[in-house]
């Protein structure tokens, strides 16, 4: 995989928990609101960016159309004074899909399907879950987005999907890109093949 230049600095940023992620419920596909605690993370996020760019009212915003990515895109722009909806959604920002596996524990999945836990467990990046989508097929989705970014941007999405990014700029192999952890509340920056967190 040829990684990607990007001329612009992207700034990530994954949508406030929900209860799922704080049961560590695989969401996948499944369209789960923000809880009080994913609600103030995203005016955390808020903070963090207008701390980082004070010119942020000029960045492209574009969102994953899940309802906990564009919660977290309405309070985030609500924090800092922008227009509400004036941002674009994009299909291809959504989450990588787990198929019959979500709404599930890692421990309920390691418990029934112990094999099929085992062989993601090898090589995360690659493995498919049933009826589920891998990391590799969610970067080739993704990839567009990116070859198609004119300015800096801010894209809220998710974990999934900025382990994708991380791997597509290059800024981690595919391998390590799908162990790596993606803060919520926080702000991921990519600068070239470089992610640095603020």
């Amino acid at each position: 995989m040829l990684p990607i230049t990007l001329p612009h600095r992207l700034i990530l940023i994954r949508h406030g928990e929900t209860d799922w992620n704080r049961e560590g419920r695989l969401q996948g596909g499944q369209d789960i609101p923000l809880n009080d605690l994913g609600r103030t993370q995203a005016a955390e996020a808020a903070q963090r960016l207008r701390a980082l760019e004070p010119g942020f009212a000029a960045l492209d915003f574009i969102g994953s159309p899940m309802q906990r990515a564009r919660e977290t895109m309405d309070i985030l722009r609500a924090e800092l004074d922008l227009a509400p909806g004036a941002y674009r959604l994009d299909d291809r920002l959504k989450e990588l899909t787990f198929g019959s596996w979500e709404g599930f524990t890692w421990r309920d999945i390691r418990k029934a399907e112990r094999e099929q836990a085992q062989l993601r467990e090898r090589d995360k990046w690659s493995f498919v879950p049933p009826g589920g989508e891998s990391y590799g097929m969610l970067a080739k989705r993704v990839r567009p987005v990116l070859e198609d970014l004119q300015r800096e941007t801010v894209i809220v999405s998710h974990g999934g999907v900025a382990r994708a990014i991380l791997a597509l700029v290059g800024a981690v192999p595919p391998q390590k890109a799908a162990l790596v952890e993606i803060w919520q509340g926080k702000i991921l920056t990519v600068t070239g093949n470089r992610a640095d967190w603020v």
